[in-house]
């Protein structure tokens, strides 16, 4: 049995080792911005307008918000912030987060971008992963008639089978090139079609290694069993399973729409609940043998994972778990767990600072509703700048 290391998440010396002084000092601003929701919702506000108005606010949002939370505009811009997170064990996924038109060119162009970042990634050795959302690949309504059980026109079927082809491409491309790629979890009411793309890409490509991994968000009720339905069907097929759960994403849009629309509410009771099935799928994908990136910002299921390993004998470098948090978040877990062996990715978001601008919307907001993430955030950061200041 590995010998379990000694880790913990107050070593700010670790999780703050990349930080000069003066990135400490910017941090200090952006947490203690978002710690102040007016302040933090007038300030992505008026970045909003600003640009819309073509006000020139983008050199600002580079040393604030963007610089902070995004690797850069581009994949080359990126590549040079998964470098340097490299130098403290920290590996990337190369996430591009720009929501495209919706059109069959916005589709093609976003199936080419999600490629190169592919080539790129393969080039390195601290760059495993590639991810992508299908939303980004294909027309969501049409997912939906087919959830639904509703017969496809024959544009809807061509449309849907070009999606297919779509997502094919970029499994086939982590396959072939040594690779892992995430398929990201969206809107329940499309969500069966996701996971059925997922699975058939698993069945092509997860049958030597696992190269396809499917996002479970356990704020669903049904997500624990939909997970150990995945794995009894892999099984069967003879392919191994890829799984990635998060707590989720789309909360409040998912109870409205129940809500509207007069069908049960797919969303846990409570928070509490979801922690629950949260930590149950880690344990569930541990105990299995199902390849796992276990994607949080949670200190306690971190700890559990990393005893979890211990107790069935799995090394911190092994590629059967990966720790996965976001690029500019709970570097005291990340750091922590590299510092100590452990696999981790850091999601790194690129694209245009205009085109980004809602995915820092969300992290915005993100920050504020966690509870606690920003003030926790923000405790940290005050922690290191005392903590060298006495040094």
């Amino acid at each position: 049995m590995p010998v379990k290391p000694k880790i913990s998440f107050e070593n700010l010396e670790v999780a703050f080792a990349s930080k000069s002084d003066a990135e400490l000092r910017k941090m200090y601003l952006i947490f203690a911005t978002l710690n102040n929701n007016l302040i933090s919702d007038l300030g992505i506000g008026l970045a909003n307008l600003a640009f819309k108005l073509k006000l020139p606010v983008k050199g600002i949002m580079k040393k604030t918000m963007f610089g902070h939370f995004c690797g850069g505009e581009t994949i080359k811009e990126s590549i040079q912030a998964c470098k340097k997170l490299a130098e403290y064990g920290v590996e990337s996924i190369l996430d591009l987060s720009v929501e495209g038109k919706g059109d069959e060119a916005s589709f093609d162009k976003t199936t080419e971008e999600i490629y190169q970042t592919l080539v790129e990634s393969a080039k390195t050795a601290y760059m495993p992963f590639g991810v992508f959302k299908v939303t980004g690949l294909g027309d969501y309504h049409i997912m939906i008639k087919i959830q639904d059980g509703e017969k496809l026109s024959k544009e809807e079927q061509a449309a849907f089978d070009r999606m297919k082809a779509r997502v094919d491409k970029l499994c086939k491309a982590a396959h072939d090139l040594g690779l892992r790629i995430l398929v990201d979890a969206e809107e329940s009411w499309f969500q069966n079609v996701i996971d059925d793309l997922a699975y058939e890409a698993m069945e092509k490509y997860n049958q030597d290694r696992c190269v396809v991994y499917n996002t479970y968000q356990m704020y669903r009720h049904d997500s624990l069993s939909r997970l150990q339905k995945a794995h009894l069907v892999a099984q069967e097929k003879g392919y191994l399973l890829g799984a990635k759960p998060v707590r989720g994403a789309y909360m409040e849009k998912e109870r409205e729409r129940a809500e509207e629309m007069g069908y049960p509410d797919p969303i846990q009771p409570n928070k509490a609940a979801t922690d629950r099935d949260y930590d149950a799928a880690i344990a569930y994908c541990v105990e299995n043998g199902i390849y796992l990136v276990c994607a949080t910002h949670n200190e306690k299921s971190s700890l559990q994972l990393i005893d979890l390993m211990n107790l069935n004998g799995i090394d911190p470098k092994s590629d059967r778990v990966f720790f996965s948090q976001l690029y500019g978040m709970s570097d005291n877990i990340s750091f922590n767990l590299a510092n100590s062996g452990y696999r981790v990715v850091k999601y790194v978001p690129y694209g245009p600072v205009e085109k980004v601008m809602p995915y820092l919307t969300r992290r915005a907001a993100e920050n504020s509703s966690i509870a606690g993430q920003s003030s926790r955030e923000f405790e940290l950061v005050k922690r290191e700048m005392k903590r060298r200041k006495r040094n």
